[in-house]
């Protein structure tokens, strides 16, 4: 199992140490003789072990005190729904941005709650392969109460890799597939979320930063334990949260401080992609259809030449410990999700297998 390397673009891998830590303390918390699972979300030692984990977050990304930091409950298509209902009103017009499968439903969820919703931009096809229509060509409404972007696809590893600028409307940004995979500056933004399932945590489990002057009045049908004001007023108490995931994503904050932080995480990911997509890039037999500049560094979507080939290269690649590399089924292919707890060793133990299969055909 230690020779075992998850590309699965989540649920995905978790630090192995952290792994270790939480089996070694499953049945005996702080020794406490039980498990963490098992404590009141109310209890003194829990609340101080979440309140370390908000202040470890905030750490790691330099969150200042007009920002909530909320541990929500989800995951990130709870969000599709939150920032509507609680930044706008129904007779509001909101912008999004359309630049793959996962921007397509939060557009969708959101038409369900506000009056229009403006497709702002997309992506296009280059000579060089697919993009993101450059700002420029972007149809901005005039007063729209958000902007909405993507900014990782995991599906097709396309990625906007720096926040729009002199947009006038909010940045709300789903960082569900990259979020502290390098560094970040928060103050660009009015909200962030993210799905925890990638680089944070266990799946169905969210965290939002939300700038506090964007939480007012929600819409009356808002449920109560997505409406962001009520939960920051509860510390994210509201309801009962999802103890363990809390528990879980704060042991991985602390993992992430002693890489380094964003800066050595973001460096040694970088290293990862690069290496992976110089190999691809000069082989006949591998192809990216991304255009250079919007590469994901957390998703590398590539093709066989011959698709007939795709399932054997699964087979194999999964028998010499590579598992997780199936492309999603909209797209086909292979993916090799990289992100933060996947080690350098993993990625050059693929690169290495993706030149045996091709050397043997």
């Amino acid at each position: 199992m230690s020779d075992l390397f998850n590309f699965s673009a989540g649920p995905a891998m978790l630090p192995k140490e952290v792994m270790q830590q939480a089996r070694e303390e499953l049945l005996n918390w702080n020794n406490t003789g039980v498990s963490v699972m098992e404590f009141s979300h109310r209890d003194p030692a829990y609340v101080k072990m979440a309140r370390q984990a908000e202040q470890d977050l905030r750490d790691l990304l330099n969150i200042t005190d007009d920002y909530e930091v909320l541990f929500l409950q989800g995951g990130g298509r709870g969000q599709f729904s939150a920032v509507p209902q609680n930044i706008a009103a129904k007779s509001a017009t909101v912008d999004y941005l359309d630049t793959g499968i996962w921007s397509g439903y939060a557009i969708r969820e959101a038409a369900k709650y506000v009056s229009k919703v403006n497709v702002a931009g997309g992506c296009l096809e280059t000579g060089k392969g697919k993009a993101i229509a450059p700002q420029e060509q972007w149809q901005l409404s005039d007063n729209a109460a958000y902007f909405h972007y993507c900014t990782n696809e995991t599906v097709d590893g396309i990625a906007l890799h720096t926040p729009p600028a002199g947009i006038e409307a909010p940045l709300v940004a789903d960082m569900s597939s990259n979020i502290l995979s390098e560094p970040l500056d928060v103050s660009k933004f009015g909200i962030i979320y993210a799905g925890a399932q990638k680089n944070i945590g266990p799946s169905g489990f969210a965290i939002a930063i939300v700038k506090k002057d964007l939480l007012g009045e929600p819409q009356p049908e808002l449920s109560s334990i997505m409406d962001y004001q009520l939960q920051a007023k509860d510390g994210s108490m509201y309801n009962t949260p999802n103890t363990f995931a809390w528990y879980l994503s704060g042991l991985v904050f602390q993992w992430l401080k002693r890489q380094g932080g964003l800066a050595g995480i973001g460096q040694l990911n970088q290293q990862k992609a690069q290496l992976l997509y110089d190999y691809v890039d000069q082989s006949e037999f591998y192809r990216n259809e991304v255009h250079p500049d919007y590469r994901s560094i957390m998703n590398v979507p590539f093709q066989l030449a011959d698709d007939s080939l795709d399932q054997k290269f699964l087979q194999e690649a999964a028998a010499a410990g590579l598992i997780g590399l199936k492309g999603h089924r909209f797209v086909g292919g292979m993916r090799a999700s990289l992100y933060n707890a996947m080690p350098i060793a993993g990625v050059q133990t693929l690169i290495d297998f993706m030149d045996q299969f091709q050397r043997k055909l």
